[in-house]
């Protein structure tokens, strides 16, 4: 879903600010680079968060640096991204632009309607803090949501108790308190269906978005200019 998600956008825009017909075959690394360059990261973000409802992709899209410099942050979350897979099991990983996206499905982290990690979740976060401090020049940002039974207010609440007690974990392991920042959205956000309970468990989950912070930048457009 995800990369149908992207590569759909990435026609829009290609579209718009770099006049490609008016229809779109699948895009080659250049001309998405063309799109991402043309237009702000942030505008970019805006865009990809509204039409595909996902906020995690958006963020890490809005974040975007582009051109050669970015091609050097894909190539280190490249490697960050494949290291995660190898070592958590127990998550999803999705390599998005610059960026990357950990989802974990709530019942592997928490007991129905609560907010304090499992053991088990321990186990698999403990194995995301080793990749994570690795690669110490990244940002992490923890997301929080819920399905869409009970209140909206109560959803919102216990997406917050999630993401707060993902990050108070993570960084009783190290992580660096300052690379960490949570966001909880309830039920507002769903990725799957909440017509199905597959889809409903599916939609309890927390996501980390890991971006390249100022450091990775700057040194990847160092690195960008000696090519």
């Amino acid at each position: 879903m995800i990369r149908t998600i992207k590569h759909s956008i990435f026609c829009l825009l290609t579209l718009s600010m770099i006049g490609i017909g008016n229809s779109c075959t699948p895009l080659n690394k250049t001309q998405k680079g063309a799109a991402i360059g043309t237009a702000s990261g942030g505008v970019i973000g805006g865009i990809v968060g509204r039409a595909s409802g996902n906020t995690a992709l958006g963020a890490i899209i809005g974040a975007t640096v582009g051109g050669v410099t970015g091609a050097v942050i894909g190539t280190k979350m490249d490697k960050q991204a494949a290291e995660i897979k190898n070592t958590v099991p127990g998550a999803k990983v999705y390599r998005v632009g610059e960026g990357i996206i950990v989802e974990f499905n709530s019942k592997i982290l928490f007991a129905f309607d609560k907010s304090d990690v499992s053991e088990t979740a321990k186990e698999n976060l403990t194995k995301l803090v080793t990749v994570l401090n690795n690669y110490p020049e990244t940002n992490i940002e923890i997301q929080g949501h819920t399905d869409n039974v009970g209140t909206d207010q109560y959803n919102l609440d216990l997406s917050g108790r999630r993401a707060s007690a993902v990050s108070y974990y993570i960084s009783q392991k190290g992580i660096a308190s300052n690379r960490i920042s949570t966001k909880p959205y309830g039920e507002s956000v769903p990725n799957y269906t909440n017509d199905t309970e597959e889809g409903k468990a599916s939609n309890r989950r927390v996501e980390f978005l890991i971006t390249a912070n100022a450091k990775m930048q700057s040194d990847a457009k160092k690195e960008a200019e000696k090519k």
